[in-house]
C-alpha cells in the first residue's frame, strides 16, 4: 500500500458516511477539504488527521495529495470540481475515485484516460450507487445475451435526496435524450406495477463502454412528486441559472438535515431492475435489491478504495464494472441479484 486513502470533501452529508465507513473498515483516512474548523471536528469525532486546502490553489492541492495512495472525491458539483483533482492526481500518479453521476464529468474524464494509463494511475468515477449497482447489472445481462442492441435500468430508491445531489441535479436541468425508449413506462419492481420516468443518468455514458451496447434508456421509478420533479426540472432552466434560485430549492428538497437521517438509511431500501434485448427481440432480465441509496455508495465507495489500495488497479478510465467485473456488487452487504427468467 503506498499511502492512505483521502477522503475530499468530507464533511459534506456523503462525504462524511464514507468517511465513518472507512474507519469502521480501519483504514484511517485522510480527510480533507476547504473548511479547517469543519474538518478539526470531524477529525476530533473520528479520530482521523485532516489538512485544508482548496481546489483552486493547484501547488497546495498537489502537495495536500501526494503521499494518498488514492483519493474519494467527495466534493460537487462534481462538473466543477473534478478537473482540478483529476489533474492533481495524474501529476501526483495517485488513483482517482469519485461519486459523479454527472455524464459531462463522466465525458471530461474519459478524455483523460490515455493520459491516465500512461502514468499507471486509474480513473474511477461513479464510485457510489451512481453507478455502481446499474453498471454491474448492465455488464452481467450483457453476458447473458451477447450481441445485445438495447439496454434498460430502471431505479428504484431515491425517495429521498442529499442537498448535494439536489444542487448537482438543479446544475443539470436538461431532460434525458439518451436511448430509445420511451419518457415514461411502467415496470414491476416485485411489489406491483410503478411508474418510471427517464432520466440522464450516467449510465447513458458507461454503460456503451462497460457494455458495447449504445441504445441505453435509464428509468427512476418512484413516487409520483419525484417522477413530477424529474419532469418539470427542464421547464425551470431559466430560473436555475441563478445560484440563489438553486441552493433554495436544494434545501427545500433535502431537508433540515440535509439529506436521510439514520434511521431513514436504516429502514430504506433501492431496487435496479434491467433487461437487455438483442436484435431478433430476444430478451434477458434481472433485479438487484440493496441498501438505502447513500448507504449503497458509502459501502461501495469504500470496497472499492480498499481494493485500489490493495493493488487492484486498472491504469486508464474505468467504470465500476471494467475494473472489477460485474460480481463487485454482490460483495457488498445486503445486495442480492436474481435473474428473472
Amino acid at each position: 500500500m503506498r499511502g492512505p486513502l483521502l477522503v475530499y470533501g468530507a464533511y459534506g452529508y456523503t462525504g462524511a458516511l464514507i468517511a465513518r465507513r472507512a474507519v469502521e473498515r480501519g483504514l484511517s483516512p485522510v480527510l480533507a477539504g476547504r473548511d479547517s474548523e469543519r474538518l478539526a471536528a470531524l477529525g476530533r469525532a473520528l479520530g482521523c488527521a485532516w489538512r485544508a486546502f482548496p481546489l483552486s490553489d493547484p501547488e497546495a492541492l498537489r502537495r495536500g495529495i501526494e503521499d494518498a495512495g488514492a483519493v474519494l472525491h467527495c466534493a460537487g458539483p462534481f462538473v466543477r470540481t473534478f478537473r482540478p483533482m483529476a489533474e492533481a492526481c495524474l501529476e501526483t500518479r495517485v488513483h482517482y475515485l469519485d461519486l459523479t453521476g454527472e455524464p459531462t464529468v463522466l465525458h471530461g474524464l474519459a478524455e483523460m484516460g490515455l493520459h491516465a494509463e500512461r502514468a499507471g494511475v486509474m480513473l474511477l468515477p461513479a464510485a457510489g450507487f451512481d453507478v455502481v449497482p446499474t453498471d454491474c447489472l448492465a455488464v452481467h445481462l450483457a453476458g447473458r445475451l451477447p450481441g445485445a442492441r438495447r439496454l434498460v435500468l430502471a431505479v428504484q430508491g431515491l425517495d429521498r435526496i442529499s442537498r448535494g445531489t439536489a444542487r448537482t441535479l438543479l446544475l443539470h436541468p436538461e431532460p434525458a435524450t439518451a436511448g430509445s425508449g420511451p419518457r415514461t413506462r411502467v415496470f414491476d419492481l416485485g411489489s406491483g406495477p410503478l411508474a418510471g420516468v427517464s432520466v440522464p443518468w450516467g449510465d447513458t455514458f458507461t454503460a456503451p463502454r462497460s457494455t458495447s451496447i449504445h441504445d441505453v434508456t435509464v428509468y427512476l421509478v418512484g413516487p409520483r412528486a419525484s417522477r413530477a420533479f424529474f419532469r418539470t426540472v427542464p421547464y425551470l432552466a431559466p430560473l436555475l441559472r441563478m445560484e440563489a434560485v438553486r441552493d433554495g430549492l436544494a434545501r427545500l428538497l433535502a431537508g433540515a438535515e440535509g439529506g436521510p437521517d439514520e434511521a431513514a438509511r436504516a429502514r430504506g431500501a433501492t431496487v435496479v431492475y434491467g433487461e437487455a434485448i438483442d436484435g431478433d427481440g430476444r430478451r434477458v432480465t434481472a433485479r438487484q435489491r440493496g441498501p438505502e441509496a447513500y448507504a449503497f455508495t458509502a459501502v461501495a465507495a469504500i470496497e472499492i478504495a480498499e481494493r485500489v489500495l490493495r493493488g487492484e488497479v486498472r491504469p486508464g478510465w474505468q467504470t465500476p464494472a471494467t475494473a472489477f467485473g460485474p460480481d463487485l456488487v454482490l460483495s457488498l452487504p445486503g445486495v442480492v441479484r436474481e435473474d428473472l427468467e
